[in-house]
């Protein structure tokens, strides 16, 4: 009876071990096959997507040091604090920036609050008087349609009396009649994280193409499996059929770098 309790701890131990195995070598092996969790686009670590963070040898990426505001709570159409963190490192060196979709203005805020002197940044929301104004589409997600008006409740921003309001150009009206003309080929960043809705992010994401600049980068939030994300989800996986798309690791954020040069960039074709 000893002997059998003695190998049962044994074997309990074994599995323990294997499953931390298992666990700590699970994302490596979804990157070697090039996926992550059943996604369609693959997987990037940080320091392979942007040289800044790249780890020292004491572990830490100095030059990704930023300055971060805490979350004190539920931040509406927010992102977590690794994403908010990628998003302000970025904005370090960038001289125009624009993200689709204001929310609280916490992006916005941490993109000024990062981003060099003279640098602007323009930012887009429905303005709460203006909901209808909202066009829906065939096929949109009913809980992508509810949250985006829900995020579209605000006037006053994180961002709003600081003094670093200066840098932000706020734009109210919907995304889909926006007129992106101004920033055509000229953003360092573009971040689209606006209306879910499939007939939104296939607007946007278009757009945002056409605002980046060679050499710049795309970002869109919410790359995820649930009903928040699904028609993201949806939109970037028919994009990645034509862009080199990829997911940064621990992360819901998809990212794509322009080519640096004019003549390989851009992809005007319609997503369906």
């Amino acid at each position: 009876m000893q002997a059998l309790s003695v190998t049962v701890a044994v074997l309990g131990i074994l599995c323990a071990v294997l499953l931390g195995l298992f666990l700590s070598y699970r994302r490596r092996f979804h990157l070697a096959m090039c996926r992550d969790m059943g996604f369609v686009i693959p997987t990037a670590e940080l320091r392979d997507f942007d040289a800044r963070f790249t780890p020292g040898p004491l572990g830490v990426a100095r030059d990704a040091e930023v300055m971060m505001l805490p979350t004190a709570g539920k931040v509406i159409g927010g992102t977590n604090e690794r994403e908010a963190w990628v998003l302000a490192a970025m904005a370090k060196d960038a001289q125009h920036m624009f993200e689709f979709g204001t929310a609280t203005g916490r992006t916005t805020y941490l993109w000024a609050r990062n981003a060099p002197a003279g640098a602007r940044i323009g930012t887009i929301t429905l303005h709460p008087d203006h909901g209808a104004d909202y066009r829906t589409a065939a096929g949109d997600s009913v809980v992508s349609t509810r949250d985006a008006q829900d995020e579209s409740r605000f006037d006053a921003f994180v961002y709003s009396g600081t003094d670093v309001a200066g840098k932000v150009t706020q734009y109210f009206g919907d995304s889909k009649v926006f007129d992106e003309g101004d920033w055509v080929a000229r953003c360092d960043i573009v971040f689209v994280d606006g209306s879910h809705a499939f007939s939104y992010v296939a607007s946007d994401s278009a757009k945002a193409l056409r605002m980046v600049k060679p050499g710049g980068v795309v970002l869109w939030h919410d790359y995820r499996a649930d009903a928040p994300g699904r028609d993201v989800r949806r939109c970037l996986d028919a994009l990645a059929m034509k862009l080199p798309l990829v997911r940064l690791a621990g992360t819901r954020l998809v990212a794509y770098r322009a080519p640096a040069h004019s003549s390989e960039h851009g992809n005007d074709e319609p997503l369906t």
